[in-house]
């Protein structure tokens, strides 16, 4: 490696280090006395003092070698000194997991076999070293906060499944998820830890305790006494559930937290000392300068140092690196000295472009020192930054945080070292650098310092009768005023100092996303993006396979802000060069990306299924559209292909599970070595060839693309040169000719979108908790004010409980405001957008969604190709609504972005036209679009932008809506008409339940809790489509009284289920989900009835005009169900009366309101506001139809004849006189003259002369017979036949097909 004496020569990068006499002074190398003068300046001898420094000896490069040597074998350790180092303890001098025979469980082990995750129920494992006597240390970064047990344990102890560190009587414990401390027993200890802390673990077995620190910060002691003696020596061990994870420092690297304690592993001594040294003389060297003219030598500022060729000073860092650059491959090292060297050099603040020095140092580095030297001490340095960014405390100035990015701003700047990380397999990923663009929200808020920079807190303290906070700024009282403004400027505060850290993070993406560095070979921006789509596939593929292998949600979400934020600023600065091309404001990706096989979507499903059928089935569409043509042979092999990717990937899993018992040892962690996922492979493309649109009559000329893996594709592939169109190969004809963006950006944008749906917008979710549970304690305190206001004097018991419970609240509300202060601070802050205040994360999220809408519209406008298209960007359009809307209120709003209403118009139109689209064939999919829809339908402002949408649109969603109900997911279909109805029936204006307002307030962001919002526009259209098209109404309606008779039928044996449970004299209990089961069958009854009242309303012809083919028997078949449910509601000591009487939990919204309003809506309609034949018809079917038994009286029953009567004393009836709130009067008066209708008519009917009963339908023996069968000759009534014939041929007697039906009358002599 190098030469170790006074050699003329170093072997090192070949450097010919020559004497004077072998070399001409024009050099440039200084006179002899000049050099050993700033020799001996670099290099001084501890052993001269400043007097004799007159005699020391001439110093030249000849005798430097010798001399340095001197200098550093100067204090270092003897061999007596190293063993008494290591005195009270046993083991291996590296301290690792015993990961051979330590442990029990499956757990997964790093490559260096300090990080860990569980993979099983309850895992345990201990480390090689133990100690018997001092007192010793370790730490544990705690990767994940759930159950985990930390501490010590003797080689005695045996652990399983159930029982770990800490359960037995040899091993001691701290838990930092339950707060607690074990030995055997349990008691309260410490506090609770959170993913980014770090667990001092400290043993002092000279007095027999233990002690854990968290953050530097000692928990107290937590055991005395503990077992001590002849052969007890206690292990570093752990115990952790299923996903769990840590990394431990026995000491391998320096220590976070210094206690009087050593660490398990001796730190690098002699090393170290050597480190300090070398990097004294460098300093030294980079502070001197050699004044030639003088002839003397001047100090000045390091910081201006530059790397200039003097060869002199070459040569003189070339001694040193000669002995510094192996020790530079030592993490400990790299990490004490260089990285303290480093970070010193940016302590004077100041941008990191005004310290130049660590640009020339990073030169230096690559000159002087071989390249695996260099690149082991750049990843290791890296490493460290990541490791000490993640595990800082967070302080209230993010010091720390902003300390550690501006180092790692600096070194990326240095392109050559910059493209060494991107490009190293094992270093700067993606996986782990996302890392760095996390801000951790602190759990602890007195530790991170929040009351002293929000020293105020606030929280609502308005609420209306359902719960929802009512913020008006009139109603404030001037102390709420002032706390609420001193609250805000506190938030501001700390949104000042986040935004330097979120700065700092944009700029690191911006150096990565850099494509002008092509000097020293591929630009940096094409490396990232192919690390960008691996770590994609990752995630994508791990999902259900292997859940340690994902990135944090919580990291996710600030990668994808900090990723658009640069993104977009390279996008304009592109649009500022080529005018020509779309503003980022109008990003969308190109559908050419999901056909033409250029960028990989992994096994992601696609819109019209999967991707090798899609080849085969569009093969001819994607020839004529896009130009490209497909190898049939190609797709064979790319069936094969799956086909052994599937076994590969199977065996490369079979080994995983094993791999904490012995062997190699791989785990599949973010933080650690990559995973053993399913291998990467291009599965999007087979052969791709051009065929040139100019000669459409001569064959096709095939030009064949490079199929390459993702890490394999250079810039070319991506961007295309010389009539390749890169990523843009295959434009159709419906695509406009325009340049959009670079177009790795939008390779870039696509994996945003699709990084959104594998875990951002659940993340979003998960991030109103703290909101939701301010609100609740807010509740919470407000009640018990009021009470502690009620309590009676004669009660001081009550009193000092209530006001116990009142600090608590109060407690807890000002740990959770500030703990929300920060959430806001990083997630829903606002920032100035075109002179309105917005959130920057919920600008993001709205300008994600556009590029969804505007990506699905050109996908769309390709036709048949748009099957291609994969289904996340759907459902990305989907979800990022929903965000916009419940995550990021009532910080901010919807309202104010700016494009609110077009934005919504474009969604609705993808949603009226996709939710039925024959295109998609996903169920989820499907699913998916058909909740949004109605969803979409339950808001007013929503509503509106589906109004807006062009007419034939509105009309083809309607006509979607009404197809009949069977083979396909009709409730959610039924859900969005009754939406449309609801504020236009009978007693249908309702929020909620009357009778469930008394009872606890519910989320009042569910659609099904919004205020009613008909859309008349949209009724119309149904009336419009059903009045023309009469076999489409005929179908719709069948099915829906099919369903209704269904539902109801289905409800009605449940609940005789239900009274049958509760009557029986054994204790038991109802099945939740058959209570559940039993409510969604109610629900389902309702609505359809709702639908039947919606249908009878807008076109009542499809009932009552007679000369419609299906009219007569609709009638017939609707007063069936109707009389049908008021027979089971409405009979005496009924069973709905004893199950609604119970009130069980899950049965809340079965009531005798909802549904005798729905069916009272439809008598109305029939009965009194339609004409008088209509009327007519309808009172006949009503009153003769056998299950009507007395019509008049079982509606009386339910619905009282006249306002003010009243039932006897003993009976309580349903009235809808008790609902003034929710009926009209206008409607009460159409009840009271349809019951004295009926009364009338039922009169009549019982007076007129009975029918023989040999000439009644055999079937239903309610109507006379009135039709014959062809050619069997047997009869029946023309309601039954016409019903059956709706869903079969056969005869009802003989079973013989039916030809015809004919009209049958009795002949006269009979």
């Amino acid at each position: 490696m190098s030469s170790k004496g006074g050699g003329t020569a170093l072997t090192r990068r070949n450097y010919r280090l020559a004497s004077d006499t072998d070399k001409p002074k024009a050099t440039g190398i200084v006179n002899e006395k000049l050099l050993s003068d700033y020799l001996h300046h670099v290099f001084p001898s501890t052993k001269q003092g400043p007097a004799l420094a007159s005699l020391r000896k001439p110093l030249g490069f000849q005798e430097l070698g010798a001399h340095l040597e001197r200098l550093l074998s100067e204090g270092e350790p003897t061999e007596d000194t190293r063993d008494q180092l290591i005195e009270g303890r046993l083991g291996p001098q590296t301290v690792v997991l015993d990961h051979t025979s330590g442990f029990e469980g499956l757990l997964f082990v790093d490559d260096d076999l300090l990080g860990v995750i569980g993979h099983s129920n309850f895992s345990s494992i201990r480390a090689t070293t133990c100690v018997y006597k001092g007192k010793w240390a370790y730490e544990v970064l705690i990767s994940s906060q759930g159950l985990m047990q930390i501490g010590w344990c003797t080689l005695n102890c045996r652990f399983n499944q159930e029982e770990g560190v800490g359960d037995t009587p040899d091993s001691y414990a701290y838990d930092g998820n339950r707060v607690r401390k074990w030995n055997v027993t349990t008691t309260n200890y410490g506090k609770s830890w959170a993913a980014g802390d770090i667990v001092s673990c400290l043993i002092d077995l000279d007095e027999g305790t233990i002690t854990f620190c968290l953050n530097g910060q000692s928990l107290g002691t937590a055991f005395t006494n503990i077992k001590m003696g002849p052969g007890i020596a206690y292990f570093p061990a752990i115990s952790l559930s299923f996903k769990e994870s840590v990394a431990f420092n026995f000491g391998s690297r320096p220590l976070r937290y210094l206690f009087s304690y050593l660490p398990l592993q001796n730190p690098p001594t002699a090393d170290l000392l050597k480190a300090q040294k070398l990097l004294g003389y460098i300093k030294t060297v980079l502070s001197t300068s050699i004044d030639t003219q003088e002839e003397r030598l001047v100090e000045k500022d390091c910081a201006s140092w530059r790397l200039h060729g003097e060869p002199t000073v070459l040569i003189t860092l070339a001694h040193i690196f000669n002995h510094f650059a192996p020790l530079m491959c030592k993490v400990y090292l790299v990490e004490d000295v260089l990285m303290s060297f480093l970070l010193g050099i940016l302590e004077g603040g100041g941008s990191v472009d005004e310290h130049p020095l660590i640009q020339q140092l990073l030169d230096l580095f690559w000159l002087l020192m071989e390249d695996y030297e260099v690149n082991e001490c750049l990843k290791q340095l890296m490493m460290s930054l990541l490791r000490a960014y993640r595990f800082s405390p967070i302080i209230p100035d993010l010091g720390f945080q902003i300390h550690y990015l501006r180092l790692t701003t600096a070194i990326l700047r240095h392109e050559k070292s910059r493209k060494y990380l991107l490009s190293n397999k094992f270093t700067f990923d993606v996986l782990r650098s996302v890392v760095f663009f996390y801000i951790k929200t602190p759990l602890r808020v007195k530790e991170a310092g929040l009351e002293e920079l929000i020293p105020t807190t606030w929280w609502p303290t308005r609420f209306d009768k359902e719960g929802k906070d009512e913020r008006d700024p009139k109603d404030e009282t001037a102390d709420e005023r002032l706390r609420r403004r001193a609250y805000e400027r506190g938030c501001q505060r700390l949104k000042k100092r986040i935004e330097v850290v979120e700065e700092l993070q944009v700029q690191i993406l911006r150096l990565l996303l850099n494509n002008k560095d092509k000097g020293t070979g591929e630009a940096s921006r094409y490396i990232f993006l192919n690390k960008f789509r691996k770590f994609l596939q990752e995630n994508a593929s791990n999902r259900g396979q292997h859940p340690t292998a994902l990135c944090p949600p919580e990291y996710m979400v600030c990668f994808l802000h900090r990723l658009i934020t640069a993104v977009r600023t390279y996008w304009d600065d592109g649009k500022r060069k080529s005018p020509g091309s779309v503003n980022s404001e109008e990003a969308y990706v190109p559908p050419q990306l999901f056909y033409n096989g250029k960028v990989d979507y992994f096994d992601l499903q696609r819109l019209g299924g999967l991707l090798s059928h899609l080849k085969k089935t569009l093969k001819d569409d994607l020839a004529s559209k896009a130009n490209i043509i497909i190898d049939p042979a190609e797709i064979q092999a790319t069936s094969m292909d799956d086909l052994d990717e599937d076994e590969e990937s199977g065996a490369a899993q079979r080994p995983f599970g094993a791999a904490a018992m012995g062997g190699a040892l791989a785990r599949p962690s973010w933080l650690s070595s990559p995973t053993l996922g399913r291998a990467n492979r291009f599965l999007s493309t087979a052969a791709v060839s051009l065929m040139t649109p100019r000669r459409p009559l001569a064959p096709p000329e095939k030009v064949k693309v490079r199929t390459l893996a993702v890490e394999q594709r250079t810039e070319e592939d991506i961007e295309g040169s010389h009539g390749n169109d890169g990523l843009l190969l295959g434009r159709p004809l419906e695509e406009p000719d325009q340049p959009i963006a670079e177009k790795s950006l939008l390779e870039i944008v696509d994996g945003i979108v699709m990084m959104y749906n594998l875990s951002v917008h659940q993340q979003l979710g998960k991030m109103v908790v703290v909101s939701d549970d301010v609100h609740e304690y807010a509740v919470a305190l407000k009640d018990t004010e009021e009470k502690i206001a009620r309590c009676p004097a004669r009660r001081p018991d009550i009193l000092e409980e209530l006001q116990k419970s009142q600090k608590v609240f109060a407690e807890k509300l000002n740990h959770l405001s500030r703990r929300l202060a920060w959430i806001n601070a990083t997630i829903y802050s606002k920032v100035i957008y075109n002179l309105v205040l917005e959130s920057q994360p919920m600008l993001d999220v709205y300008w994600l969604l556009r590029v969804c809408i505007r990506t699905i519209e050109h996908a769309d406008n390709t036709g048949s190709l748009f099957a291609f298209a994969p289904e996340f960007y759907l459902n990305v359009a989907m979800n990022a609504y929903s965000a916009l809307k419940n995550y990021f209120s009532p910080a901010n709003s919807m309202e104010e972005l700016p494009g609110y209403e077009e934005t919504l118009t474009q969604l609705a139109a993808i949603l009226a036209k996709h939710f039925a689209d024959p295109r998609i064939v996903g169920t989820d999919i499907k699913d998916s679009l058909m909740q949004a829809l109605a969803s979409y339908v339950c808001y007013p402002q929503s509503l509106r932008a589906v109004e807006r949408i062009p007419e034939e649109q509105r009309v083809a969603m309607m006509r979607n809506l009404l197809a009949p109900y069977e083979q396909r997911p009709w409730a959610q279909t039924n859900w969005i008409l009754v939406r449309l109805w609801r504020g236009c029936g009978f007693g249908y204006r309702y929020t909620r339940l009357p009778h469930l307002l008394k009872t606890k307030p519910e989320d009042a962001n569910l659609p099904s809790l919004q205020k009613p919002c008909p859309s008349l526009l949209l009724q119309r259209h149904m009336a419009e489509l059903l009045s023309m098209d009469k076999d489409m109404a005929a179908s719709f309606l069948n099915s829906v009284l099919n369903q209704l008779n269904w539902a109801f039928s289905e409800f009605i044996g449940m609940i005789q289920e239900i009274q049958q449970a509760a009557e029986r004299p054994e204790r038991n209990f109802v099945d939740t989900r058959q209570l559940k089961v039993c409510a969604t069958c109610f629900d389902l009854s309702v609505s359809l009835l709702r639908v039947l009242e919606m249908t009878v309303t807008l076109v009542p012809e499809i009932f009552l005009d007679w000369s419609r083919p299906s009219a007569e028997l609709l009638l017939r078949r609707l007063a069936q169900l109707l009389n049908q449910v008021l027979n089971r509601v409405t009979a005496e000591r009924n069973l709905f009366d004893r199950v609604v009487n119970l009130r069980l939990p899950g049965l809340e919204s079965v009531d005798h309101y909802p549904i005798l309003v729905a069916v009272t809506g439809i008598l109305v309609r029939i009965l009194v506001d339609g004409e008088r034949q209509g009327i007519s018809r309808a009172a006949s079917v009503l009153l003769s139809d056998p299950f009507v038994g007395p019509l008049g009286p079982t509606v009386a029953a339910s619905i009282p004849s006249a306002p003010g009567t009243m039932a006897p004393a003993d009976r309580k009836h349903f009235s809808l006189h008790a609902y003034t709130d929710y009926i009209s009067e206008e409607e009460e008066r159409k009840v009271e003259r349809m019951l004295a209708f009926l009364t009338e008519e039922s009169k009549q009917a019982a007076a007129s002369t009975p029918t023989s009963e040999e000439d009644l339908c055999p079937i239903c023996y309610a109507h006379s017979i009135s039709a014959i069968f062809k050619p069997c000759s047997h009869k029946s009534c023309k309601a039954c036949i016409n019903q059956h014939l709706m869903n079969n041929k056969d005869c009802f007697f003989c079973k013989a097909t039916i030809t015809g039906v004919e009209d049958y009358s009795k002949p006269a002599g009979s």
